[in-house]
């Protein structure tokens, strides 16, 4: 794909600095800018790289002055580095997959969009819904019911159990699971465990991204609840009957308990914990290897430890640990 810089300018309502016409086919770290690419500059650590950059376009702030002459032309945006994801968006959507590989299952009871494109060794049944321009890749499995949004992504192996829903344009990376069986156990007189019917489903809204080798746990009863825009990393384990809500972001190897309710635009640190039947505020900011086994009432705070509490008590309280080790002369 080639894009000039006029074209870029207007997707991103910036204002072009240099030649219009200047064209770009690729992206690049500012650093290693050569003809042809399009950079960005937001952390002010790298300005140097500005004015030796052979980059052909590079966004940055419209705050920006330049202390030196710049050889690129400049597209002036209010957010650079927000900006320039749309900018690889772009450059990304030119590699969509097209059409269908063999050998694959699709159930005669399933209904396809339009523009779909099925990987060899995929599986899809019955009375599954798959929306215009998803793209499913080799290897995924589909169960009975699913219903999959327009233009979604599922990269190899992933499988999505029977009656689960994902929304339109989420992503979901390899060997993720979702709809898997809830960990319900209930203990009997003689010491072993009894299997509780997991019943429920799994739903994932919108423009939701979800890592590799994440599970997400169907309900027992209802739905476990990934909201709009909620972003999970690698290796995150969502239990039965959570529910995270709009726009919350958790980082790898963290662990959510069943029937926990995440608020909007939390963010969890990797290795976090939590403890089940929880409510955490909106806002809430979790740090990582924290395990919070209470319920966060108060929004925007911040907590961190093990067990977590209050970001400004645990500091103070580790300064005096800290301080009650050193040596007394």
């Amino acid at each position: 794909m080639e894009l000039t810089a006029r074209m870029i300018a207007e997707q991103l309502n910036g204002e072009v600095v240099g030649n219009p016409h200047v064209v770009a086919t690729s992206v690049a770290r500012i650093e290693y800018g050569k003809p042809g690419t399009a950079c960005f500059l937001a952390n002010m650590k790298y300005e140097k790289h500005l004015y030796k950059t052979k980059a052909s376009i590079v966004l940055v702030n419209k705050v920006f002055v330049p202390k030196k002459e710049v050889k690129a032309t400049l597209i002036q945006v209010e957010d650079a580095y927000a900006a320039f994801a749309q900018v690889m968006a772009m450059f990304a959507s030119d590699k969509k997959k097209k059409g269908r590989e063999y050998p694959h299952t699709v159930s005669r009871k399933a209904q396809i969009g339009k523009n779909v494109y099925i990987g060899a060794n995929s599986y899809i049944g019955k009375r599954a819904v798959i929306g215009n321009g998803s793209q499913i890749y080799p290897h995924v499995y589909i169960g009975e019911q699913v219903r999959i949004g327009v233009g979604t992504v599922l990269y190899p192996g992933v499988k999505i159990y029977d009656g689960c829903v994902i929304g339109n344009h989420c992503i979901i990376h390899a060997n993720a699971v979702i709809g898997s069986d809830g960990f319900g156990f209930a203990p009997t007189k003689d010491g072993t465990y009894l299997k509780i019917p997991q019943t429920g489903n799994v739903v994932v809204e919108d423009h939701v991204e979800i890592g590799a080798n994440t599970v997400v746990d169907r309900a027992t009863m209802g739905s476990t609840i990934i909201r709009e825009g909620v972003k999970l990393d690698n290796l995150i384990q969502v239990a039965h009957n959570v529910e995270i809500g709009a726009h919350t972001v958790i980082a790898a190897q963290s662990g959510i308990s069943g029937s926990t309710t995440l608020g909007d635009r939390c963010m969890v640190g990797g290795q976090a914990g939590f403890a089940g039947h929880l409510n955490i505020a909106p806002g809430t900011r979790v740090g990582a290897q924290a395990g919070v086994i209470g319920s966060v009432k108060e929004e925007d705070s911040a907590v961190v430890g093990m067990p977590a509490i209050d970001h400004k008590t645990y500091m103070r309280a580790y300064a005096l640990f800290k301080k009650s080790g050193e040596k007394k002369e």
